[in-house]
């Protein structure tokens, strides 16, 4: 019998396509070139990502720092998501653009599988997935005269649903040096500026009431706004920006029966939701708390004493929650069975963050990671 040649349809072949991982299409790319065109379009790109996050494809990076100080070399590791592999190290990875930094880089995001690195006067956009870097151009937003010194804060990356743009929020601090010939005091004055990858380009925008702080132990960035914990006038409280309509705004703390003197509180995302967790400064028999900010604050659950544990770090599936260990070890908590698994991996105290984002086909307009001297260097279990 002659072979029957079965003609799949080209919108049939990409649904199929839209539920591979990033690895398989970019060698895809080389097979078929109306494949490698279609990759490209915003609708495949959008379906691409809708399955990733409606099957919970998650994958994972660590930020840490290995030495013997808080000063020493922080790097970036490939973990697997496979729990029989115990989230080992994959690979560790260096970036030479953010060599030279103190505490580089901060990581803001993802936003749809987007991450921003930071430090300093130093931005940059990466797509790991894709493995596109783009260092953002200088700001040429102008500053005050009679400038002494710039320096750069709080930064945050988000989605302009709109317009289809990828934003990123930058806070700015003017210092004017004390003159006392001319009966000039130090001084200093704020600035936000905004840039925008569509026109790869930063613009000045309106300066909040409030002054955000800190840096983001886990992703802050919901539904297209970006907050940011805050200190107003006497108080503190949570700053937001919309992406849209790039306005700021506040909304309070939740009410969690204690003072910021006696407990950390970190905002997340937490199943699309703004989430805060709050726990104790002190000790290592610690309770945490997450409240969650749909139309007011209630508390979701409780997660009663866990023995030898300084920090949280991020949620896992299934509700686990990734943990920095009194030993300063990456352990991985199941409230289910309340059992705390070590991991294997250590750091310098509390220099660890976790990373979790959705494999994303988003361009952004860079280099290669080749092309920006980006070294993966497989890991084995000695580099843990």
């Amino acid at each position: 019998m002659p072979e029957t040649r079965v003609e799949v349809p080209e919108m049939v072949m990409l649904e199929i396509l839209s539920k591979l991982p990033v690895k398989s299409l970019t060698r895809f790319r080389c097979v078929c070139k109306p494949w490698c065109s279609s990759f490209q379009t915003p609708h495949f790109i959008t379906k691409h990502q809708q399955n990733n996050l409606h099957n919970n494809n998650l994958n994972l990076l660590l930020k840490r720092c290995q030495g013997n100080t808080h000063d020493d070399i922080y790097y970036l590791s490939q973990l697997s998501t496979e729990k029989s592999q115990n989230f080992s190290v994959q690979h560790n990875i260096h970036l030479p653009f953010f060599e030279d930094c103190w505490y580089a880089p901060v990581v803001s995001g993802p936003c749809n599988g987007l991450l921003c690195l930071h430090d300093a006067d130093k931005v940059a956009l990466w797509n790991p997935s894709t493995r596109e870097f783009k260092t953002l151009p200088q700001s040429t937003v102008q500053r005050p005269p009679l400038v002494d010194s710039t320096s750069f804060g709080c930064v945050g990356i988000g989605f302009d649903s709109q317009s289809g743009d990828y934003k990123v929020v930058r806070f700015v601090t003017n210092y004017f040096e004390e003159n006392e010939d001319e009966g000039l005091m130090g001084d200093w004055n704020h600035q936000v500026e905004l840039y925008s990858l569509k026109s790869d380009s930063w613009k000045e925008i309106s300066v909040p009431g409030v002054q955000p702080y800190g840096s983001p132990l886990f992703n802050n960035y919901v539904n297209g706004f970006y907050y940011w914990q805050a200190i107003g006038d006497s108080d503190y409280l949570i700053l937001s920006f919309d992406m849209v309509n790039e306005k700021f705004s506040t909304l309070p703390l939740p009410e969690f029966g204690g003072s910021l003197a006696k407990y950390y509180l970190e905002l997340l995302d937490f199943n699309g939701l703004l989430g805060a967790i709050v726990y104790p400064r002190e000790g290592t028999d610690k309770s945490f708390d997450l409240w969650v900010m749909n139309g007011s604050w209630t508390k979701q659950f409780r997660i009663d004493s866990l023995p030898g544990v300084e920090r949280p770090l991020g949620f896992w599936k299934n509700g686990e929650l990734f943990l920095e260990s009194s030993d300063h070890e990456l352990v991985l908590f199941d409230p289910s069975t309340r059992e705390l698994k070590s991991l294997g991996i250590h750091a310098y105290q509390e220099t660890m963050q976790i990373i979790a984002y959705v494999e994303s086909l988003v361009p952004i307009n860079g280099r290669s990671e080749r092309e920006e001297l980006i070294i993966r260097r497989p890991a084995g279990d000695a580099s843990n």
